[in-house]
């Protein structure tokens, strides 16, 4: 086997983990850019732990074959990224549709073409959707707002019947 062909097959190896390890791909089309655009949204990427990579259509399809998921190929056509969600599955989704919706212009230059959530093949009504779901942090304060209230208030309960008690026996 040529070098060549070896070398493609660790890429194609590399493209697989990544893919197995992030909690959701979007795939974004991205034609006409601006490098100051670019680097805009690499930026709220990094910060928020997602990875944004450009990548070989052939070496993607190549990578999903082998992982068995289909559908997601008829998207890998033309100049794509893909946004890979490690550590949040709703923060590629959400970036990208705030930085589309806040950088339109009278071209569409990017646009989402669709993703995965897991190994789940997603269109982008199910990516825009994705998007609305409040971050994986917002949720769990929610979660600790919500367990938090009624212990506070059964605190606070107790403490004006003790109170009361006390006034009741001085």
């Amino acid at each position: 086997m040529s070098a060549n062909q070896e070398a493609k097959k660790q890429i194609v190896s590399e493209i697989k983990e990544k893919f197995q390890q992030a909690q959701s791909v979007v795939v974004v089309h991205y034609s006409g850019v601006t490098v100051e655009e670019v680097t805009k949204l690499r930026n709220q990427f990094r910060e928020a732990g997602v990875e944004y990579c450009v990548l070989k259509n052939k070496l993607v399809d190549r990578a999903l074959d082998e992982m068995n998921i289909k559908g997601l190929n008829e998207h890998l056509t033309g100049p794509n990224a893909f946004a890979f969600g490690m550590k949040d599955a709703v923060a590629p989704a959400k970036i990208i549709c705030e930085f589309i919706e806040k950088n339109k212009k009278e071209k569409e230059n990017l646009s989402v073409k669709g993703g995965l959530l897991g190994s789940e093949v997603m269109d982008v009504a199910g990516i825009v959707n994705l998007s609305k779901v409040p971050s994986r942090d917002v949720l769990l304060a929610r979660l600790v707002g919500s367990i938090h209230s009624p212990v506070s208030n059964l605190v606070y309960c107790l403490d004006a019947i003790a109170k009361k008690k006390e006034e009741a026996g001085a």
